[in-house]
């Protein structure tokens, strides 16, 4: 579940970045909150996958 996380947080990223590049406007905000919100997901999922450590 972690590796699937880890991927799905690059490739969002990735998306984010390029956005910037290939869209204009409307569309390419749309877009960035998207993945964004993608990123955001991801990053609590794996926050909350984390080991704990004592």
């Amino acid at each position: 579940m972690k590796a699937l996380l880890w991927f799905v947080l690059c490739v969002a990223v990735a998306v984010n970045v390029s956005t910037s590049f290939a869209f204009d406007g409307v569309q390419q905000v749309l877009i960035s909150v998207a993945s964004g919100v993608v990123v955001t997901g991801s990053g609590v999922g794996l926050f909350l996958k984390r080991t704990r450590r004592s």
